[in-house]
């Protein structure tokens, strides 16, 4: 009679656990696997999406991003900044940040930091303009 106690509760748990792991994937196909918590991630629009009018570009590679939650919030820290317009490539884990002012990679760094993931590589873009002309055309490596 005490094993078949001890077999029930365990059963009881292993019911639960599958319960409890349905529920969370089920979120997580829904929101992306940044988004299981139920809080709607809202995007920030930039000031000025015409690249023409931003005088430098950097490209980050980026570690952690794995859902288009991940990108969004990538863009978001950059777009609630002055000055900035970030897109992300979410697929080669790099984002392209376009700036009006010049910043030190150190700055740009830790505005990823914050947003919770990690600089693998940081390069400037410095033939942007000399590649698009100015003319407002994307960078597309």
């Amino acid at each position: 009679m005490n094993g078949t106690w001890i077999n029930a509760v365990i059963c009881i748990a292993l019911v639960l656990i599958c319960i409890f792991s349905v529920r969370s994937y089920l979120k997580k196909l829904k929101n992306g696997c940044c988004g299981a918590g139920g809080d709607e991630l809202k995007r920030i629009r930039p000031a000025d999406k015409d690249t023409a009018h931003y005088s430098y570009a950097r490209k980050i590679g980026i570690e952690g991003m794995s859902c288009k939650n991940c990108a969004m919030r990538i863009e978001n820290a950059f777009h609630e900044l002055d000055g900035f317009y970030a897109e992300v490539n979410l697929k080669q884990q790099y984002a392209i940040v376009y700036m009006k002012q010049e910043e030190t990679d150190e700055d740009i760094k830790r505005v990823v930091r914050r947003a919770g993931y990690h600089v693998t590589s940081l390069e400037p873009v410095e033939y942007y303009k000399q590649i698009c002309g100015g003319s407002g055309e994307k960078y597309v490596p």
